[in-house]
């Protein structure tokens, strides 16, 4: 509907509520621009160190050296850290930032408290220095987006309902009836996101940054994709499109193209968003029906996500004279498109004949930083050049450095995409290949890496110019602030907001209750994510055909748990998958398919959403203890031409075995059937097999000491996939 139709009252930010009789008294009142001045900094500084570390990852898969030869500075653990750091800092702040500002002027009220503000602010902050820290000390639990530890979690939980708090306060004592759009979006990501943080969170601390989640394997894996999937959806996605709805009709100076449209965009979107997260788990030891219900609600999705992208599009239309003029609207433009064309790309990527090639592979990083650095960047990007100069009363330092900022930043997101596309469909295409003969044409995994060399440099190019392009912002963006002066508190009138109500003509349409209910809103929000979520997560729980059980699975000695523990330190599961999947080129490269009851022991679940390296599912017995020993001393000793990083620390380290009963009591808490004798004598069982494995060694000509964190590394290589092939074995 265009917006010239009825009702026209309810489709552009701030605007006059319909008038019943005599107008009530106006009342005077500030808006607070500190806070969105904190988080704009935050924003800015968070922004820049996140890109920064995300280009020298990016210079890691094709200079082994970046690694900078230290256990803090490898791929591995600092792989974790770019995500965090851009997803939470520099995309949370941003968040924060635009809602912080736009909510005061919907509502036309100050925030509900100052301290509850400023307690938000520093709160948050002091998560993202406890992920900086924990994290490049190996302090992870493995889950993807959900890496922090307990303590950060259960902090996490605390700050965001400081958030909620302060956002409903300020939304209560409003002084406009009618919610706009933009806060229908607030209010979803504020409660789909508490949902999903807390249950996928759900972990046994066996020490102060110890846990093990209490889900296992297929199940582990089902909640961490919910979780991830709509990590991207509800954090990444809905809150920039509420600020999309505030900041575009804003900046182009025009009404949102259709109201009926927002709310159709909106209600399909949040109902639809939270069935998808399966679809990143095809051909996997997932059920087949939870597989199957991914693709279809990932399929439907294109349409309310193109609705939102048309919505915003088509709102400046009449207005694209001012889009050439103005680069602040390019900004916008851009973003816009990027979201549309990563919210088709998703959709695309569920097909399973599509999923086949694209899963593991370059493809599909591409596809998420389409969407990060277009949709997410750049709308960031837009907001702060828009909003500095109105907070700060001065024009922008310099309109040449926003332009250069707009085309380098654009450069920067082809230079990544285009080569990690390429990369991505010759990963998949070479994985499948097959001779004449019927054997594969590339069986060593190394050759489609080096292969992909000259990809990976372009994408650290591409990386270069946008975080070049964040660095002439923050560098405009101060200057600017220097310039001004921050109008702390901004002085705004309005007219309270009547108690008694009486709808006018235009206010019959049936949505407008719910659009004056914020905790109506708040639970049917709540109701519509809640349906696909218990759908998909219950039957994987409650029914155990879903996850049949293998008698030779049998769970991991002591000296195995502490080597599972080293390989999720170090970020392995950031290069190398444990999934085989069900598809000849994949049997015949690393062997038997990988069944469901397989990983029942697992705590968390290690099927990782990357090949960098060969899947290492069936890696038990491939090659002795040796070639594990000098693999980890020098991977090129073993594979030449190799971009692994030395793990030289894990040969001198001393095993820390002091938690190891600990850590078997909590496992047999969450299902792991250890007995009380398995748990008691734990150290004496570990170092029993760990001497097997120096004294294997030994005979190698390979003198290493039983305590050293190596042993237990590769007792855990060589146990990988083994049950399954001694139960093979036995039935021959």
């Amino acid at each position: 509907m265009n917006v010239s139709q009825k009702p026209p009252v309810t489709i552009s930010p701030e605007h006059p509520r319909p008038g019943n009789g005599a107008a009530p008294a106006v009342e005077r009142f500030e808006y607070d621009n500190r806070i969105v001045r904190d988080f704009a900094v935050a924003t800015i500084i968070w922004g820049v160190v996140g890109m920064l570390v995300g280009v020298l990852i990016a210079s890691q898969l094709f200079a082994p050296a970046a690694n900078l030869g230290n256990q803090y500075t490898t791929f591995g653990r600092i792989r974790p850290l770019h995500t965090n750091a851009v997803i939470f800092a520099f995309v949370g702040n941003a968040i924060f930032m635009g809602v912080y500002y736009s909510l005061q002027r919907l509502c036309k009220a100050r925030m509900f408290s100052d301290l509850l503000s400023k307690i938000h602010f520093w709160g948050w902050q002091a998560i993202i220095v406890a992920a900086a820290i924990t994290l490049p000390l190996g302090l992870t639990t493995s889950h993807e987006y959900a890496e922090l530890e307990w303590p950060i979690d259960i902090a996490i939980t605390l700050i965001w309902v400081v958030f909620g708090i302060n956002m409903f306060g300020t939304i209560i004592k409003r002084r406009e009836r009618h919610l706009y759009v933009a806060i229908w979006f607030y209010i979803a990501t504020f409660v789909t996101v508490a949902v999903l943080h807390i249950v996928n969170s759900y972990q046994m601390p066996v020490s102060l940054f110890k846990s093990y989640y209490v889900y296992a394997g297929v199940q582990d894996a089902l909640v961490q994709w919910w979780y991830g999937h709509n990590a991207v959806a509800f954090f990444l996605t809905t809150p920039f499109l509420g600020l999309m709805y505030y900041f575009l009709p804003k900046m182009a100076n025009r009404p949102v193209y259709s109201y009926k449209l927002s709310i159709l965009h909106f209600w399909a979107l949040i109902f639809i968003y939270i069935w998808a997260g399966p679809h990143h788990l095809l051909y996997s030891s997932l059920p087949d029906w939870a597989q199957s219900l991914g693709v279809v609600f990932s399929i439907m999705l294109i349409a309310p996500s193109w609705g939102g992208m048309i919505n915003g599009l088509l709102t400046l239309r009449g207005a694209w004279d001012k889009v050439r003029e103005d680069t602040i609207l390019k900004f916008m433009v851009v973003g816009i498109t990027a979201y549309g064309m990563a919210t088709f790309e998703g959709p695309l990527l569920s097909l399973k004949n599509v999923n086949a090639i694209a899963h593991f592979t370059d493809w599909i990083v591409a596809h998420v930083h389409v969407g990060a650095l277009g949709w997410n960047g750049f709308l960031t990007f837009a907001i702060l050049y828009w909003l500095i100069p109105r907070m700060y009363k001065t024009p922008l330092y310099s309109k040449k450095l926003l332009s250069i900022h707009f085309w380098i930043g654009t450069l920067g997101i082809l230079f990544y995409a285009i080569p990690m596309y390429i990369s991505g469909f010759t990963q998949g295409m070479m994985w499948k290949e097959f001779t004449p003969e019927g054997t594969l044409r590339y069986p060593n995994f190394l050759e489609t890496t080096i292969q992909l060399l000259p990809m990976h440099q372009m994408r650290a190019l591409g990386g270069t110019f946008y975080l070049l392009g964040a660095i002439l912002m923050a560098y405009n963006l101060f200057k600017t602030m220097a310039a001004g002066q921050l109008v702390v508190n901004e002085t705004a009138e309005a007219p309270a907001l009547e108690q008694a109500y009486v709808p006018t003509g235009t206010d019959t349409y049936w949505h407008r209750w719910l659009e004056r209910k914020p905790i109506p809103l708040l639970v049917a929000s709540l109701v519509v994510i809640l349906i696909g979520s218990m759908v998909e997560l219950i039957p994987t729980f409650m029914v155990e055909s879903n996850v049949p059980t293998i008698s030779a699975v049998q769970p991991y000695s002591a000296l195995e748990v502490q080597g599972r523990d080293l390989y999720i330190r170090e970020g392995c599961v950031n290069c190398h998958s444990q999934m085989v999947r069900p598809f000849r080129s994949e049997t015949e490269r690393y062997g038997e398919y990988s069944k469901a009851g397989e990983f029942v022991y697992d705590h968390p679940f290690l099927w990782g959403s990357k090949r960098t390296g060969p899947d290492l599912h069936r890696e038990g017995g491939k090659y002795p203890d040796s070639w594990h020993y000098h693999h980890m001393r020098d991977p090129t000793s073993m594979s030449p031409g190799s971009i692994m990083p030395a793990y030289p620390w894990l040969l001198d380290q001393k095993l820390d075995i002091s938690n190891t009963s600990d850590k078997l009591r909590i496992l047999e808490k969450v299902g792991v059937p250890y007995d009380d004798a398995t748990i008691s004598y734990a150290n004496e069982d570990l170092q029993k097999q760990a001497q097997e494995v120096s004294d294997r060694l030994a005979k190698d000509g390979i003198k290493v000491d039983a305590d050293r964190e190596i042993i237990a590394l590769i007792a855990y290589l060589q146990r990988l996939g083994t049950d399954i092939k001694k139960m093979e074995n036995a039935t021959k």
